[in-house]
């Protein structure tokens, strides 16, 4: 059987939801393992960003379930929260492989190196969305996850370098993300 593109764009929701539900598992658990207030703050900042994430791929994810066409990011976010709100969050797995990995050595660098590594993932992700979307709408859609996911990332590598006082590497800038392009 052949897929459709729709059917095509549908999995790709369907993951884009399962993966967001993954991390706001993780940070969530990450937020009681950080011992630092600052950092802890992120990660529920983070984790709350996320449920908008959710709330937009599901709600996308449903209306391509029943045929209908591609919304807006602000139109899923509302329909999306507005299902939430009548039937609650959806039930958030206690554990995947992030937190089973966060919990093999719960510190606060680990932390931060698997968040950077999640929000990496999302942005090659959206951003192939993005490079694949036809309409305006999917266009300014995915445009919008891309660039959230990319500041999620620069949030992300900031605290990695707050945290290990650095940036260099014998002596050289390794990374700045005052200096980042994209």
């Amino acid at each position: 059987m052949v897929k459709t593109a729709k059917g095509a764009l549908f999995d790709e929701f369907t993951m884009a939801y399962n993966t967001e539900l993954d991390g706001y598992a993780f940070y969530t658990n990450a937020a009681g393992i950080i011992s630092d207030d600052k950092g802890k703050n992120v990660f529920i900042h983070i984790a709350k960003e996320e449920l908008d994430h959710i709330a937009v791929v599901s709600s996308i994810a449903e209306r391509l379930r029943k045929g209908l066409g591609m919304e807006s990011y602000e139109e899923a976010l509302k329909e999306g929260t507005t299902v939430f709100d009548k039937k609650g969050l959806p039930i958030f797995p206690k554990d995947n492989e992030l937190i089973k990995r966060l919990k093999t050595n719960r510190t606060d660098q680990n932390a931060i190196s698997i968040a950077v590594e999640i929000e990496e993932k999302a942005v090659e992700f959206y951003g192939n969305m993005l490079n694949r979307a036809k309409s305006p709408v999917e266009k300014m859609l995915f445009t919008r996850l891309h660039e959230m996911e990319k500041g999620h990332l620069k949030v992300f590598r900031w605290e990695h370098e707050s945290l290990t006082k650095t940036g260099f590497w014998c002596g050289n800038m390794e990374y700045s993300v005052e200096k980042e392009s994209e």
